[in-house]
């Protein structure tokens, strides 16, 4: 797990100031994880640390591309990623995750890894469906066609054909006149 080491932020002796760090997101960090989400990339990571008593406050920056394989071709496409997120670590007694992009950490800590963070925010930037970028276009298109409908084949739209169906229950004439009254 040497690489890994290369993402821990040391916190020991630090100053309560901004620090500011650089990271290479290549092939290798990506074998780091056991996932198939993504297949490799060439991403820099630029963080910014601004150290106080009671908090680190991590600003993220992301830029490059990751290498995703196409859902519907299995064809390998390169996929551009631009990431802006913001990272709060508290310091209390012990260490637990307290929201989305809020975590504890004990005050002893002596360093901070943020190689899981840094993955974790690739993560959310990758579509759910993953495309070629030839395929974008014809999805796009594809995204207006009806699949099924419930009107009948008279031409109808499904709201006429709800309007028919409610002015046709009688039941439904009780209740109207209970809320006029």
């Amino acid at each position: 797990m040497k690489k890994l080491k290369e993402f821990d932020i040391n916190l020991v002796g630090l100053k309560d100031k901004k620090h500011e760090y650089d990271f290479v997101l290549d092939n290798g960090f990506f074998e780091i994880f056991e996932q198939n989400l993504v297949n490799g990339g060439q991403l820099t990571a630029h963080v910014e640390m601004d150290k106080s008593p009671l908090l680190l406050n991590f600003d993220i920056s992301i830029k490059g591309v990751v290498n995703l394989t196409c859902d519907r071709s299995l064809e390998e496409f390169d996929y551009p990623v631009e990431i802006h997120q913001n990272l709060l670590i508290k310091f209390g007694e012990e260490e637990v995750e307290l929201d989305e992009n809020v975590l504890q950490i004990t005050h002893g800590a002596q360093k901070f890894n943020i190689a899981q963070h840094l993955f974790d925010f690739i993560g959310l930037a990758i579509p759910m469906k993953k495309l070629h970028p030839r395929f974008v276009a014809d999805e796009a298109e594809e995204g207006d066609i009806l699949i099924y409908s419930t009107a009948k084949e008279t031409g109808e739209t499904e709201n006429e054909a709800g309007a028919q169906e409610e002015n046709n229950d009688p039941r439904w004439d009780i209740l109207k006149n209970l809320s006029k009254n």
